[in-house]
């Protein structure tokens, strides 16, 4: 592949293409799972990583090393590894660089999954985890011990879009020695670009916007190429890896990410607008808006604000189901970054595995809705939320 330009659109569309002696000019998918070798010497070679090439599509496959490689490019990273899931992609991180007896830090405003992965696996296996707030330096700080490998934070939040400054909190982590890893799901590199603010590992869930049209599961990992080999090696021995058809459809899609954000966090701005005019809407979370408590750093740390928001009703639980049960166009389901906007009830859904009082230490109340904004015309979308106008 020719040297491209550090441009974004440009690499979103042509960065990791080895064409073929087929010459294909769109990607090529290689839909098989292992490879066939000119001799036994080269076998052995390649078994033995002396010679560069494919071996078995749980970790050599050039499909998913396009995508690889376009995703690196994006993010500004060394290396990328591509797993079979966004939670994998957690998993494969924490499981090829800790041991027992590792200690991390994570936000208590993350996905009720991660939570469950934290508590209930990697506990297992003698990692140990301690929660703080988000936005508390201090906290952070404090929860540090001579133990402490990462720090784990989503920024936006799910499903609060609360933000951490990273730059300051990679401040605080390279002071100790300590490893910050940043989910940057919600915004993509197209909005926001972690590594350049100091994180040294990202994770995604490329099933999300990356892919933007639901239609497969998949994620990242992505930093340093000493980090990444490792990542690399458990995923090469556990295997879970992307497939080849799920990789192309990824790489296809990022040729529009750019364009597509863009156009969620426009909708989005406008939807966050509207809700905060609402009688039945007591609070509307979107970094876009001036009065959320993040507004400057949303404005300096990302490009855009982003596709999701996420606003309570008045009443509870009840008040919340109506809502969402009200709406004819937005589709009822967990998933977001979908072209389709989506709706949910994260008490009842997302983090649905929460305890009460871990949902109360995160602000996650009964009343809570949260919206992924599609692509449709903002009309239509703000048109299908009518029980807030009754």
């Amino acid at each position: 592949m020719n040297k491209l330009p550090n441009k974004f659109n440009t690499n979103a569309v042509r960065a990791g293409i080895n064409m073929t002696e087929e010459g294909e000019h769109s990607e090529a998918m290689f839909l098989t799972s292992s490879f066939v070798f000119e001799n036994a010497q080269q076998a052995s070679d390649r078994f033995k990583n002396v010679e560069k090439g494919n071996v078995y599509s749980r970790f050599t496959n050039p499909t998913v090393r396009v995508f690889e490689e376009r995703l690196a490019s994006l993010e500004e990273a060394e290396q990328c590894v591509a797993t079979s899931s966004g939670m994998s992609a957690i998993l494969s991180l924490f499981m090829s660089l800790c041991q027992p007896g590792d200690h991390i830090v994570v936000s208590r405003s993350i996905f009720g999954t991660t939570v469950q992965l934290f508590n209930n696996i990697l506990k297992r296996w003698g990692i140990d985890i301690s929660y703080v707030d988000l936005k508390e330096d201090l906290e952070w700080k404090a929860a540090i011990t001579n133990k402490t490998k990462f720090f784990f934070v989503e920024t936006p939040s799910n499903p609060l879009t609360e933000l951490c400054n990273i730059k300051d909190l990679a401040s605080i982590a390279h002071e100790a020695n300590i490893k910050l890893v940043v989910d940057n799901c919600f915004c993509t590199p197209a909005l926001q670009k972690p590594l350049l603010h100091g994180a040294d590992i990202i994770i995604h869930s490329a099933t999300k916007y990356l892919d933007g049209q639901g239609r497969c599961l998949g994620g990242a990992v992505l930093g340093s190429k000493e980090d990444m080999t490792e990542v690399y090696g458990f995923l090469r021995t556990a295997g879970p890896t992307l497939s080849a058809f799920n990789a192309w459809v990824f790489t296809k899609s990022l040729e529009t990410l750019n364009i597509r954000m863009q156009a969620h966090s426009s909708n989005a701005m406008l939807l966050a607008t509207w809700l905060e005019k609402q009688k039945k809407v007591t609070k509307v979370y979107y970094p876009g808006l001036e009065s959320h408590p993040q507004y400057s750093l949303a404005n300096t740390q990302q490009s855009s604000p982003g596709g999701v928001l996420s606003f309570e009703v008045k009443g509870g639980m009840s008040e919340a189901w109506s809502l969402i049960d009200s709406t004819k166009l937005l589709s009822i389901t967990a998933n977001l970054g979908d072209v389709k906007t989506t709706i949910t009830h994260p008490t009842s859904t997302t983090h649905s595995r929460l305890s009460d009082q871990e949902r109360i230490e995160v602000g996650i109340n009964d009343n809570l809705v949260r919206i992924a904004v599609g692509l449709e015309d903002i009309d239509d979308i703000i048109g299908d939320l009518n029980y807030l106008l009754k």
